[in-house]
């Protein structure tokens, strides 16, 4: 069974970071593409940035680009989303997800992914 566990969510001020980590078990890590999306209050989910295989191919939201960082470590069947400069619309549980198709490119589309964490929240405030 594909496990994912998202941490290092938390409150912190504008312009702080934070990074999130994302631990997957059951089954092997590479190639299979990951995600971050997340959900702000009141609104639906959200595709924040993805990574295929060897982090060659990298996507990421408009609103994120240039501040966020998504990459992964397949030795430690890990990815990291590292947050820079926060922005109070940052604020949201943001989700780990994981495609079910080793041969899957990075998608921005939370229907490609097959597995995903419980969440972790992130809360930004000025």
């Amino acid at each position: 069974q594909v496990q994912l566990v998202e941490s290092g969510g938390g409150s912190v001020q504008t312009g702080d970071s934070l990074r999130l980590s994302c631990t997957e078990s059951g089954r092997p890590f590479s190639p299979y593409s990951l995600a971050w999306f997340r959900q702000p209050p009141g609104k639906q989910r959200e595709f924040v940035a993805a990574v295929g295989d060897l982090n060659i191919v990298t996507l990421y939201a408009e609103s994120v680009k240039g501040r966020f960082t998504i990459s992964r470590d397949n030795a430690q069947n890990a990815v990291y989303l590292q947050m820079n400069g926060l922005k109070t619309e940052d604020t949201a549980v943001y989700y780990c997800a994981s495609e079910g198709d080793p041969f899957a490119r990075p998608s921005q589309w939370s229907r490609d992914y097959e597995y995903w964490g419980q969440g972790t929240q992130v809360s930004v405030s000025s």
